[in-house]
């Protein structure tokens, strides 16, 4: 998360505005939606799919994960389609969109429950196959359908792994507490598709990625300043009061941010 030439940072180096308008509505936490809704498939101009706004390491770093991983996603040796939404490599260009970002965040939590890698793939392949759409990991159906889908995939092949992310209450399939509290960070669009999400990585800041909002890099909502701006100046020698002061950032929110970048580019 080290900072670019100006050169390679193109649109991130815009002014942005910082009203707030926007991602207010990220202060609370909303519950995951149960009821079922008819999903269309997202648009190939969706600004949410048409234009990138990550590389691996980028995503990697916001999801905590090893960069091996994400790359393992993104470019499966063993398999003829990427696990996440991304495009061609261009140097150091970003090549992960948001929906590939919120992707490889459910993905995340799949992988915290427990899931080893070779038993992901099978299990997003009937998540899609099922779900009967694209995008299926960033999709709002996946919370109305993915558990019972999962979980009848999880009984008919004795995939025990894939079980954990599946439990059983009052005769209800729901998602596992480490997955669900994944998916309640997520926030959807009215067309069903995720249109934000709020990070888990950090132990203070609520940090969001918005494509709607400063061209959708992470941002601190206390305060609206993007999680880059509050790293470059701190590389720069800045102290944490001083970009506390200058940002609107409360003090232990900086230092958060500054620790995972810290351990992020370690």
């Amino acid at each position: 998360m080290k900072r670019r030439p100006e050169s390679a940072r193109g649109d991130r180096s815009r002014r942005y505005d910082r009203s707030w308008i926007l991602i207010k509505r990220h202060e609370k936490e909303a519950p995951i939606k149960k009821s079922p809704r008819q999903q269309t498939r997202i648009g190939v101009d969706d600004p949410r799919v048409a234009r990138a706004i990550f590389t691996l390491r980028e995503t990697a770093a916001y999801l905590g994960i090893p960069k091996s991983t994400v790359q393992w996603w993104a470019h499966p040796p063993d398999a003829t389609h990427s696990l996440i939404t991304c495009f061609a490599s261009h140097g150091r260009q970003a090549t992960v969109p948001f929906i590939g970002f919120a992707e490889a965040f459910v993905l995340s939590s799949f992988r915290r429950a427990g899931v080893p890698l070779q038993r992901i793939r099978p299990a997003v392949d009937v998540l899609a196959k099922e779900i009967g759409i694209e995008h299926a990991l960033a999709s709002e159906s996946l919370y109305t359908d993915g558990a019972e889908v999962l979980f009848d995939y999880a009984s008919k092949h004795g995939e025990r792994e894939v079980m954990e992310l599946v439990v059983v209450r009052t005769q209800q399939r729901q998602f596992s507490e480490i997955v669900k509290g994944y998916l309640k960070r997520i926030r959807y669009g009215g067309d069903g598709w995720a249109d934000s999400v709020r990070l888990p990585t950090y132990e203070n800041a609520n940090v969001i990625v918005d494509p709607k909002v400063a061209f959708g890099l992470p941002l601190v909502i206390q305060g609206g300043a993007r999680v880059e701006d509050l790293v470059d100046r701190f590389q720069a020698g800045d102290s944490v009061a001083d970009i506390s002061a200058d940002f609107s950032v409360p003090a232990d929110q900086v230092e958060d941010v500054i620790r995972v970048a810290t351990r992020a580019a370690a």
